[in-house]
């Protein structure tokens, strides 16, 4: 049972990173399994790279946490395939972007409420400051400004290091970063082309950002877990900029694919159906929150 839920979180998941701008690590905040998640990507350390080469296959096959990961990994493999295959989310988006957006909209504003809820005035209060923290920086990251950017080596390891470690933060989208630092295209072309020049700092950058920045946020979330909570809440204080239903959207055109690039939020001045959908969407992904919080029992789904 718990492999079925866990496959069911996992396709919450992939549908997140189907969404231009939102985050699968937020959809992983709200569903209550990012700490588990980060001490699961956490698990692949040097004492596994030791048993690699040892040949120890109990401690290759057992020391990583597969039972959370392979379920997870396998329900984010359904959403991408059925929201790219069978129904386009993509096209949907394009199509009906006030209704889709509607409802993470409404999923993320949940989260934030039941956080504060579950962290209490006092506390908020007492460790405001990070909660600002969190809203400034997730507020600089989603009005970025695509600039010009080197091609050396050296930048593309840090893009794919910066990258991976935004895909990580709930209320960051690491394909944002990259088109934000110009490196979106030249990342997939050289995928297409086998431009090892390219994609082999980038995959070392990827790798370095995992181990790091998965070990930061451990030890952050096991030592300083209120402040860490209250960051990471501004960080999705500062996405619901980007998720706002109704947005000028300019996306940008990736080996045939739109990818969102900028937006800007604007109020409706008249009512129309799609306005009414989108905050019935807004109205559904608060509740099915608040629903998954008093079903998760004591603690609630966001803080366990």
């Amino acid at each position: 049972m718990e492999r079925i839920r866990l496959i069911l979180k996992g396709f919450c998941v992939g549908s997140a990173d189907v969404v231009p701008g939102v985050s699968g690590g937020t959809m992983a905040f709200i569903l209550g399994i990012y700490p588990q998640l980060i001490n699961a990507i956490k698990s692949f350390d040097s004492e596994w790279a030791r048993m690699i080469l040892s040949l120890n296959i109990k401690g290759i096959l057992y020391r990583p946490h597969f039972g959370f990961l392979i379920p997870l990994g396998i329900g984010m493999g359904m959403a991408l395939l059925f929201f790219t295959r069978i129904i386009s989310l993509p096209t949907l988006i394009r199509t009906h972007p006030e209704i889709i957006y509607g409802l993470f909209f409404g999923l993320i504003l949940g989260s934030i409420i039941l956080l504060f809820r579950h962290l209490g005035v006092q506390l908020l209060l007492k460790r405001v400051l990070f909660l600002l923290i969190g809203i400034l920086f997730g507020g600089f990251i989603v009005t970025m400004v695509p600039a010009s950017t080197p091609d050396d080596s050296w930048f593309i390891f840090l893009c794919g290091a910066i990258a991976i470690s935004a895909m990580i933060l709930p209320g960051i989208s690491g394909s944002f970063i990259l088109l934000m630092m110009k490196k979106y295209a030249t990342i997939f072309n050289a995928i297409g082309h086998f431009d090892f020049s390219i994609i082999l700092p980038f995959i070392l950058g990827v790798i370095t950002g995992v181990i790091l920045f998965s070990r930061i946020l451990s030890y952050l979330l096991s030592r300083f877990y209120q402040h860490t909570i209250l960051f990471i809440t501004g960080l999705l204080i500062a996405s619901l900029y980007v998720v706002w239903p109704f947005q000028d959207r300019v996306y940008e055109t990736v080996r045939n694919k739109e990818r969102l690039l900028s937006s800007t939020p604007f109020f409706p001045g008249s009512m129309s159906d799609q306005i009414v959908y989108s905050v019935l969407m807004m109205v559904f992904g608060f509740a099915l929150v608040i629903i998954l919080d008093r079903m998760s029992g004591e603690g609630g789904t966001i803080i366990n």
